[in-house]
């Protein structure tokens, strides 16, 4: 199998880092890629270090206009099975005259005007891919692909070292600091636990405003702010509790990760965390934007150390059982096979 991946992330986020890990894993599978992409360092060394050859390319309104024929020259040359659009941007530069058919990736609910020249739809939740059939996709050409957690081997974390008491409990927050990521909620629900420290690993346009609200509510000792992180895996393995505190959540990779670790999880009921985590059982869900039931969520799982180590267990069994890389990336390989059989979608 052959695959041409489109990749148009305009920052790197949850999404991105997927498409790199799935890329990696499937070059180990032997599945012969190449890349656009934009021109990121750190994703360039590790397609190179497995084999996969890149074209930057920068989605720029330049680069559409002007360079708009580079995702059909390279399929040309490299004569893929599968054109794989990562995300919108991405889905919105692939020619329609392609030999092969090309697959638009939904890590959200996007809108399909971005993906009228794909011939199938890989959706990372069974939601989205409803809702893609509902706005009139055959539901033979919709897939559900979902993903696994993007952790790769980092050296341990000291606690020390990010000024945190060996004997604190610590509350892990690994998220984009954007307003619909609920960072606010979680500090406002710290304030009300006055024992926990919280680790937030991530980076993005709410920072300074975050920073200013931790000072507000006093919390300036006990919140750490960690900028991003490329070592989420030693983070959740230095932590006691993993929290996803979003107002807008389509998957939430966090919560396959927290499962994978051994952590016990808190979320929002987000679109995501509704369709998988199972109150009680896996996890802890409350409602959106209640600081208060956060704070009681906490409270909860730091008192009830027989409840956390329940929440922990049965979280690592969801993983082990759903959502491996091999389990996930054998999904892949036969969306991969449903959409090659199905060929190119007739207008």
């Amino acid at each position: 199998m052959r695959v041409l991946h489109v990749i148009a992330g305009a920052e790197i986020g949850g999404a991105e880092t997927f498409a790199v890990d799935a890329i990696v894993a499937l070059a180990e599978r032997g599945v012969a890629q190449h890349v656009i992409c934009r021109p990121y360092a750190a994703q360039g060394r590790r397609y190179a270090a497995c084999g996969v050859s890149t074209l930057e390319f920068g989605f720029s309104a330049f680069d559409r206009l002007f360079r708009r024929g580079v995702v059909g020259d390279v399929a040309r040359r490299f004569q893929p099975d599968v054109v794989h659009a990562w995300m919108a941007r991405a889905g919105s530069v692939i020619p329609r005259r392609l030999a092969c058919p090309a697959v638009g990736w939904f890590g959200d609910y996007y809108n399909l005007k971005y993906f009228r020249t794909c011939d199938s739809f890989f959706a990372v939740t069974p939601d989205i891919a409803a809702s893609i059939v509902a706005r009139g996709m055959p539901a033979e050409r919709v897939f559900t692909t979902n993903t696994f957690g993007t952790m790769p081997e980092a050296p341990a974390v000291g606690r020390a070292s990010l000024s945190t008491p060996e004997d604190a409990t610590v509350a892990l927050v690994l998220s984009r600091l954007h307003e619909v990521k609920g960072i606010d909620t979680m500090l406002q629900a710290a304030a009300g636990v006055p024992d926990l420290y919280v680790w937030i690993a991530g980076d993005g346009p709410g920072r300074g405003a975050y920073e200013a609200l931790a000072e507000r509510l006093g919390l300036q000792d006990r919140v750490r702010f960690l900028g991003w992180r490329s070592d989420r895996k030693a983070l959740l393995e230095a932590c006691d509790i993993c929290v996803l505190p979003s107002r807008y959540e389509p998957f939430g990779t966090v919560i396959v990760e927290a499962w994978a670790a051994g952590r016990p999880l808190i979320a929002t009921a987000a679109d995501g965390a509704r369709q998988y985590v199972r109150d009680g059982s896996d996890g802890l869900l409350c409602p959106i934007d209640d600081a208060a039931a956060l704070a009681a969520c906490l409270r909860r799982v730091m008192a009830e150390p027989a409840l956390a180590d329940r929440l922990s267990r049965a979280g690592y069994g969801r993983f082990e059982a759903d959502f491996t890389r091999d389990i996930v990336i054998d999904r892949l390989v036969a969306a991969y096979g449903g959409a090659i059989g199905l060929g190119k979608r007739a207008g």
